[in-house]
């Protein structure tokens, strides 16, 4: 999933991120970017840098919500596409059992008309418009010897459940045709979005690319600030517990009240233990992705998108996340930012179309967009109102 802003060139790592090399480059000439930060757009309507930054913004988030969109229907139709081939295959194997089933039966015509015996005719069966045509033949059916019926009712619920099964295939033949047609239409609009985008930053020249990696830089360095922030807010809400389990004794009752409690092993500090050794698994693992291209739609092992990522981080610790953004959100428990934890999803923006892997101290590992790689970066790296929530995977 796309990061809403210019992409990065893989460069110099200040605190875990990767610095652009277009960002250094930009800082050497900060006196020509002032002189013409306010520029007013030109007498030939050329859009302004504000207006061209905006709507690439604006473009880079509406290609993360279409590729979310196209995830799920991928997903969708694989899952289609395999019950169909399910369905297939069960279809052939009683087609199979209903050809037996009808060899049996000629098997009896055929002696019937060596021997000319008197029994009904079996071919009459068989060659009737229906089943139901020639059970309503009760003279012929009493005539029947008991083999004979048994062959009958075998063919007759052999060719029911094929006839049934046959439907049902059909059925979602047409159904896998509507997602792969939703595919199609899903993918195109992801590679509209991200043309789109492409071809406005080329018009870019480039003393507004400069200003654009400047201004980037700026906010990067602002993100690093938060997450400075918030990694000594919770140093110091744990050093408050510490303390307070200090002064509680190591039954963990408080020295003061002198009753009995828990002991000091409680059931949640079992639970932060498990979970923290599962993260460790899906933090390696996302480590080792980084510097890895980000591709929409890709999962892996070359190249991820952002639901990518972190699906693939869970999977190494042994937890089965959702494929998409959307249900990932729902996938665990939802925690305060000041309270996230190593191995936590962190969710942007309200329609919840990127996402991180938490690593502490203020940062995460994501995928961001196009033309970017998986780095590590400040969960404030779109500012603090982009985040939409922290969750604990179950």
């Amino acid at each position: 999933m796309a990061s809403h802003r210019k992409s990065r060139t893989p460069g110099t790592r200040v605190a875990g991120i990767r610095t652009p090399a277009l960002a250094t480059a930009a800082l050497t000439s900060v006196a020509l970017l002032s002189q013409t930060a306010d520029a007013a757009p030109s007498d030939d309507d050329r859009p302004s840098l504000e207006e061209v930054e905006k709507k690439v913004d604006d473009l880079y988030r509406q290609a993360e919500s279409a590729t979310e969109k196209y995830n799920a229907v991928k997903e969708k139709t694989t899952k289609q596409r395999k019950r169909v081939d399910t369905l297939l295959d069960d279809v052939a194997k009683r087609t199979q059992t209903l050809n037996e089933a009808r060899e049996e039966l000629g098997s009896f015509a055929a002696a019937q008309y060596r021997t000319g015996a008197g029994v009904p005719d079996t071919a009459t069966f068989l060659l009737a418009d229906s089943p139901q045509d020639f059970f309503d033949r009760d003279q012929l059916m009493d005539r029947m010897t008991g083999r004979q019926k048994a062959a009958v009712d075998d063919y007759v619920t052999q060719q029911s459940e094929t006839m049934e099964k046959r439907k049902e295939a059909t059925e979602s033949l047409a159904t896998l045709t509507e997602s792969q047609d939703d595919l199609k239409t899903a993918k195109a609009t992801v590679q509209k979005k991200l043309s789109t985008a492409r071809e406005l930053m080329s018009k870019l020249t480039a003393e507004e690319k400069a200003r654009l990696a400047a201004a980037e830089e700026k906010k990067r360095e602002e993100a690093v600030r938060k997450a400075a922030e918030l990694a000594r807010q919770q140093e110091a809400e744990e050093e408050a517990r510490r303390q307070q389990q200090a002064e509680s004794g190591p039954s963990g009752t408080s020295d003061s009240s002198g009753s009995s409690g828990s002991t000091s092993t409680t059931p949640s500090t079992s639970a932060d233990s498990s979970y923290a050794a599962k993260a460790e698994k899906a933090l390696a693992f996302a480590r080792a992705q980084i510097g890895k291209p980000y591709v929409w739609g890709a999962t892996g092992p070359d190249s991820y998108d952002c639901s990518g990522l972190t699906q693939g981080a869970w999977k190494a610790a042994g937890v089965s996340l959702p494929r998409t953004t959307y249900a990932q959100v729902e996938a665990g428990t939802t925690v305060a930012v000041s309270q996230a934890q190593p191995g936590d999803l962190v969710f942007f923006y309200d329609d919840i179309t990127h996402v991180g892997v938490y690593i502490g101290n203020g940062m995460m590992i994501h995928a961001p967009k196009p033309g970017t790689y998986v780095r590590e970066e400040s969960i404030f790296y779109d500012g603090e109102s982009s985040i939409h929530s922290v969750v604990r995977p179950a």
